[in-house]
């Protein structure tokens, strides 16, 4: 944990309504919001927190989104300011699979991939509301499968190397490295703490609450599962950051991503 590093890899941008950010509070118009992914550097490894979104599959089912993404802002473009390739991260852990957190995936065929046990099968079949979350399903052959979309596999996916070692509650990913299991979001929504050796655990909030005012207000997004559950587990990030004196950062807070270190620069 001592040579921990800790980096943001920005993965461009979304534009949402006010009212999809803060569900039913609003106020109502479009706002621009951040996508990153996190990539830890670990006495045990390279894990990566999330994958981010595809642009290519934003534009076909999501267009009114109106993403925008560099080549740099690309998984591979962003591990490439870091002089890094894909090969080089060994564990993807994915906090969810909305279309914004597994977008890259396809590029870790080699890679141990770690999800919660509900996370799939709610994938395969979601409810009527979630379909535009879930709606990127390169992530995995079984999921697009049961939806009836293998076709849309690319980078030479199969079975074998979209596999996932499931996980349920708690978990510690690496030695100092914690998942939160905060369900609501999502059936199997994780948010993750990162203990430093010379300063305060970072806590990744990520969609457990889209923004700092989502927290302080217990204001669900309106991608959601369950907003009551959803209430409770910001509840516990709550409990947990004061815990543990932990600093907090925010998935889609864009004011929040401005203050980030990003690309080569990192949290240590």
């Amino acid at each position: 944990m001592a040579d921990t590093k800790i980096y943001f890899l920005d993965g461009g941008t979304l534009l949402l309504d006010g009212f999809h950010i803060w569900w039913n509070q609003g106020p109502g118009g479009g706002v621009r919001i951040p996508s990153y992914s996190v990539l830890i550097e670990h006495d045990e490894g390279r894990f990566l927190i999330d994958t981010g979104f595809d642009y290519d599959h934003t534009m076909k089912y999501l267009a009114f989104e109106q993403p925008t993404q560099t080549p740099e802002q690309t998984i591979p473009g962003a591990l490439k300011l870091l002089g890094l390739e894909p090969k080089d991260v060994g564990v993807v852990f994915n906090t969810h699979f909305h279309f914004d957190h597994c977008g890259g995936n396809k590029y870790f065929p080699h890679a141990k991939k770690i999800c919660h046990k509900d996370e799939i099968p709610q994938a395969c079949n979601p409810e009527v509301f979630e379909h535009l979350g879930y709606s990127d399903l390169s992530f995995s052959v079984e999921a697009a499968e049961a939806r009836g979309r293998a076709d849309e596999l690319t980078h030479g996916q199969t079975a074998a190397n979209t596999t996932f070692e499931t996980i349920e509650g708690d978990v510690e990913l690496a030695k100092g490295v914690h998942l939160f299991f905060t369900p609501g979001h999502t059936v199997g929504n994780y948010a993750v703490m990162i203990e430093r050796a010379k300063d305060r655990p970072m806590m990744l909030v990520l969609d457990t609450a889209y923004t700092k005012r989502s927290l302080d207000t217990l204001c669900q997004a309106s991608f959601h599962l369950d907003p009551a559950q959803g209430v409770r587990s910001m509840m516990r990030i709550r409990d947990l950051a004061e815990k543990h004196d932990a600093e907090l950062f925010f998935s889609h807070d864009i004011e929040a991503f401005k203050g980030y270190k990003t690309g080569p620069d990192f949290y240590s």
